[in-house]
């Protein structure tokens, strides 16, 4: 079996015959896994949609990202096959587009499926006028009729003559997202039209998403539903907050038994951390293989949120397996984050094969370790001399945890310490070895939205941490971003690769790294960090706000139209944009006494309160905006010398509990530090050190407590 990648592509280029096409000039890695293709792909451009419209012919939009399994597979199956290239080039405009790259495009044509067929995914496969509206479409097509599938050979020419023999009607069937109509009936588009607010979202909100969540929930395994099961991490911080508002004890219990799960669990790489896209069963055992950074970056935000809620320790060692990973695999030599690995690679025989990489048999376990660590190892990790996979993995086996430590411990009569020495070291072995497979493929793009949200996560870990390189890790992808995404006019790109940055920001763009930068300055109190936050925040405003109907748009509203515009508020594998800018409008509004910014918080989140009403638990993220809109929320100002350790320890007390509804800011002594975080925070100018000792002020909505420069006095301040 060959699957092209970027890294074989040079590979694939010696066979003899085969040419590259024109994505061989992308820097996309998805576009240069097709780039040997026998097919003409054209990428997302004008000479494409202008030789449609010049040969009558309907246009092919193949859309997908790097690391999608079944992407590799039509790649393989139908776009390398010299019958079915023909079928496309003669009848077809065939474009590539990677939707980590296109959000705005994967996003109108996405809903456009959805519509069409009840259902959408990856490899996303749309048939377009040319004039670029889609009449058919569908995901993964095999190459011909199976398993009750049409073949792509037979769409293809079907599609082919009806539109020599029946243009006409293929063009009346075709959706027009600019107005948000079709003339199909049943098939509904509304990809740039809202309704108008009808309903005030309150607590009563919260509490409904909670009882939608608590109806769905997994009592046995944790998680939402049952297989295929994904983390869903901005659902359990929702719990988080719900828990924190309510004191209701199931909605924390529903957290700490779906994240022990995820951890115990084969969707967790027991071996080099981090954790895979989703678990294809219901206890969180046999995962798909992809790893994703904004997996990891919201995991990991989820349980450092868990272990500020509860002071569970085992916690914070998922939260430092899951970063450590992201700085030894998925980081530059620059401090920016890589996008993906995938979920295949090669075995021994050469082949690529789904999970290769992860996955063990017993003898070569036992051929790395002592025979006694290996039969330790064996019972906690579930490891069986056959193999616990099912299917066509052989004697491979999954690495879950199957027994407690302690229950490791009695069986073989040791100590719960020494059973934890034996794991961690047969763990450091065999990570060492796996070291000498065959890596998956590593989508080594940088995203602007997605370098946000793991700048988050390691800001936030620095903090509740005291872990300093954790703040250099956001501060370094940080300083990248601003000095590669950041052209000299203000405006942030989208993607960066090879020394190259393209592609103009999106919503999430501008909202992610916003996000970032607020926590990037609470972690380091550089002022700097928290003024680019605000220029974003007026750049995003500006840029994708809607001044009628509130809310922002998915691409900026002085670029180019597309046929139609995306306005999107559902918490889906990321949250959204609208979600973030809500959060973060509420956050720099409390923060910096901007009324505006919380006004626009509001109206966001109105802008989409009858879809959240319908189903609140698809719009979690928003709701956690929401939280901290209803308040109370908390501004905390720390008067001190930064370098003073009882600064530091006053910092140190606040970060120890969940208040996820705070802002903090230092007021520094020297006079020009002092200035410049005044020009961003007025209300902090008359908040000063008491008796020439670090002093904490505890406000909630501009009104303060009595100021204490006693850590002790602090905590109770803080509950």
């Amino acid at each position: 079996m060959i699957v092209l990648t970027a890294m074989s592509v040079c590979a694939w280029a010696q066979q003899p015959n085969i040419k590259a096409n024109r994505l061989i000039h992308e820097k996309s890695p998805y576009l240069l896994q097709h780039a040997y293709n026998p097919v003409d792909w054209y990428s997302w451009q004008q000479e494409a949609f202008d030789k449609a419209k010049k040969e009558d012919k309907p246009i092919f939009l193949s859309i997908g990202y790097s690391t999608c399994h079944w992407c590799h597979v039509m790649e393989e199956e139908s776009y390398s096959d010299l019958r079915i290239a023909k079928i496309l080039n003669d009848n077809f405009i065939a474009i590539k587009v990677d939707r980590e790259e296109r959000p705005d495009i994967d996003s109108i044509y996405m809903q456009a499926v959805e519509a069409m067929t009840g259902s959408g995914g990856w490899p996303l496969n749309v048939f377009l006028t040319p004039d670029l509206k889609p009449f058919y479409g569908g995901t993964y097509f095999p190459p011909t009729s199976r398993w009750g599938q049409p073949g792509l050979d037979t769409v293809l020419i079907e599609i082919a003559q009806k539109w020599k023999t029946q243009k006409g009607s293929i063009l009346r069937q075709a959706m027009d997202l600019k107005s948000g109509r079709t003339s199909t009936e049943g098939i509904p588009m509304t990809a740039s039209s809202f309704s108008p607010m009808t309903h005030t979202l309150n607590q009563d909100t919260l509490k409904n998403a909670y009882e939608q969540l608590r109806s769905n929930f997994d009592n046995q395994n944790g998680g939402f539903g049952g297989a295929i099961k994904f983390p869903s991490s901005h659902m359990l911080s929702f719990l988080l907050r719900y828990w924190n508002r309510s004191h209701d004890p199931q909605a924390l219990a529903m957290v700490e038994k779906t994240l022990h799960a995820m951890a115990d669990g084969g969707i967790h790489d027991q071996i080099g951390g981090g954790f895979h896209r989703y678990s294809t069963d219901s206890f969180w055992r046999v995962p798909h293989f992809e790893k994703m950074l904004y997996d990891q970056a919201m995991l990991s935000m989820t349980y450092l949120e868990a272990y500020q809620a509860t002071g569970k320790k085992e916690y914070v060692d998922v939260v430092r397996d899951i970063l450590d990973y992201v700085l030894r695999d998925m980081t530059s030599s620059e401090g920016a984050f890589y996008s993906a690995e995938d979920a295949d690679s090669q075995d021994e025989r050469g082949q690529k094969r789904e999970g290769t990489f992860y996955l063990w048999t017993a003898n070569e376990i036992s051929d790395v370790l002592s025979k006694e660590d290996a039969v330790v190892f064996d019972y906690y990790f579930g490891v069986e001399p056959g193999g616990n996979m099912r299917g066509d993995f052989g004697d491979k086996n999954i690495l879950y945890v199957a027994h407690s430590i302690e229950e490791t411990a009695r069986q073989f009569g040791k100590s719960v310490e020494e059973i934890q020495n034996i794991l961690q070291q047969a763990k450091a072995k065999l990570l060492a070895q796996r070291t000498q497979r065959t890596r998956p493929f590593r989508d080594d793009k940088v995203l602007t939205d997605w370098n946000g949200l793991m700048i988050t996560s390691f800001a936030s870990a620095a903090q509740v941490l005291d872990e300093p390189r954790y703040a250099q890790a956001a501060q370094k992808a940080a300083d990248f971003l601003l000095a590669k995404m950041k052209r000299s006019d203000g405006r942030l790109m989208h993607r960066w690769r090879k020394g190259e940055s393209a592609i103009g920001g999106f919503l999430d763009d501008y909202a992610f790294f916003t996000q970032g930068l607020l926590a990037a300055y609470e972690a380091t109190f550089n002022p700097q960090y928290l003024q680019q936050a605000k220029f974003l925040v007026d750049e995003m405003i500006r840029l994708f706000g809607d001044k009628i109907a509130g809310g922002f748009f998915l691409r900026a509203n002085d670029e180019q139209a597309l046929i139609g515009r995306t306005k999107d508020a559902y918490d889906g594998a990321i949250p959204s944009g609208n979600s973030v800018a809500a959060m973060i409008l509420g956050k720099l509004g409390r923060l910096m006494m901007e009324k505006r910014y919380e006004i626009q918080a509001r109206a966001t989140v109105d802008a989409f309160s009858a879809q959240v009403e319908l189903y609140p638990s698809g719009f979690t993220y928003m709701l956690a905006a929401l939280d901290y809109l209803l308040g109370p929320s908390r501004e905390i100002v720390i008067a001190g010398d930064q370098n003073d350790p009882h600064t530091q320890a006053m910092v140190h007390e606040i970060h120890q509990h969940f208040m996820p509804n705070k802002v903090i800011c230092l007021h520094p002594v020297g006079q020009q530090q002092a200035r410049a975080i005044e020009a961003l925070v007025p209300f902090i100018k008359d908040q000063k050190l008491m008796g020439g000792k670090s002093t904490a002020y505890v406000c909630s909505h501009y009104v303060c407590k009595l100021p204490v420069n006693d850590v002790k006095k602090l905590q109770p301040m803080l509950k």
